[in-house]
């Protein structure tokens, strides 16, 4: 399949790799090595509309698709995972209201999300990750507010660095299984609402990922999402997004480890030649350059499948499982033409490899991935 970039398109992909070459690349290391992003990042990408780029244009936001989205993550992935992913999860967890908010959902959270607040999207429990039906968090109704108990682990964009909002996923009817699941909008400051261990990471340092406790938290019943029961749909069709989203954010960290690798090639001499002229590592550079290609056209395809209202679970999960594999070896292969100096934390590879390897871990599993395409193939 071939793809043309509109002109819109060029200009967003333009857009964010002007952000990343100028804000973020002189900073990401500090980031990385501090384990904090940096205010002053949120806040230019709330100016920028960076955030609002999926919220439709009535909400003050952009109103672009997942192709944009798509195309805006990889720009920042290559130089930040971490502000690669604080957008991507965001975008995740708004994709319900947008679908499925009441117009005051969307007068609230969409707005907000225009100027630049940041969204947390909670499924991941103790005993419910891949395992998405096991969730055990309770939301119970009493009389106009549901009272929250339970916890999360592993979230994105909520700790003592950034968050505003979190879509959870809450068991309503426990007699009814994944249909008893309802998602609920609760915001950051809603007593019974607590931000716990803020976790220390291989990767991604940068962006918070923390515990979410809720100890009889109350919240207006007017901030059910959709129906009651409805939920494990949300945020399941909310994944497919993600997942694209993800599989853009391992292309972005993979196409810069491959051009760094092309420079560090032309200039390094060894044996009295140029390493370029190696044929053992020109044979990297042709597979790695092969398998971005073959990464970027999957994401396009689910991106703009997704785009034209289709059902683009497969296609999300194939794009997603090779992505995310081919961005671990790509940043291995890289680290490995850098030799003794991609090991160290002068150079940006090593922080690329140890963001690359989530890839395969979160928004579901390769594992996952693999078990959701065979099922859709075995539908045919």
């Amino acid at each position: 399949m071939a793809f043309q970039l509109t002109k819109t398109q060029k200009m967003v992909q333009a857009l964010a790799k002007e952000f990343a070459d100028k804000e973020l690349a002189p900073i990401a290391a500090e980031m990385d090595k501090n384990e904090r992003m940096e205010p002053a990042i949120l806040e230019k990408l709330g100016k920028m509309g960076f955030m609002g780029i999926g919220v439709p244009k009535e909400y003050g936001g952009a109103g672009f698709g997942m192709m944009e989205k798509s195309l805006m993550v990889t720009e920042l992935a290559r130089q930040c995972a971490s502000t690669a992913e604080v957008m991507s999860v965001h975008t995740m967890a708004i994709t319900g209201i947008i679908k499925y908010g009441t117009p005051e959902q969307k007068e609230k959270y969409l707005t907000g999300s225009a100027k630049g607040w940041i969204a947390g999207f909670a499924l991941t429990e103790p005993n419910a990750g891949s395992d998405a039906a096991n969730v055990q968090t309770t939301a119970v109704l009493d009389g106009d507010e549901y009272v929250i108990n339970g916890s999360k682990c592993f979230i994105s964009n909520m700790g003592p660095n950034e968050g505003d909002f979190v879509t959870i996923l809450a068991v309503t009817d426990p007699t009814r299984g994944y249909h008893g699941m309802s998602t609920i909008i609760v915001d950051r400051n809603t007593p019974g609402f607590i931000i716990g261990k803020r976790e220390e990471k291989m990767g991604i340092r940068a962006a918070d990922v923390s515990e979410l406790i809720f100890e009889n938290c109350r919240v207006p019943k007017t901030n059910l999402l959709g129906k009651e029961g409805k939920g494990f749909k949300i945020f399941m069709e909310a994944l497919d997004g993600g997942r694209i989203g993800m599989a853009s954010q391992a292309l972005g960290i993979a196409e810069e480890a491959l051009k760094l690798s092309k420079d560090y090639l032309k200039v390094r001499v060894q044996f009295g030649k140029p390493l370029e002229k190696q044929q053992g590592l020109q044979w990297y550079i042709a597979d790695m350059a092969t398998k971005v290609s073959a990464a970027r056209a999957l994401i396009y395809e689910a991106a703009m499948t997704m785009d034209r209202g289709e059902n683009c679970t497969e296609i999300a999960a194939i794009a997603k499982y090779y992505a995310s594999e081919m961005a671990v070896e790509v940043t291995n292969k890289a680290l490995q033409i850098y030799s003794g100096y991609g090991y160290m934390r002068d150079y940006p590879l090593e922080r690329m490899y140890r963001d690359a390897r989530i890839v395969p871990i979160y928004e579901g599993t390769s594992e996952i991935q693999k078990n959701i395409i065979a099922r859709e193939e075995l539908k045919k």
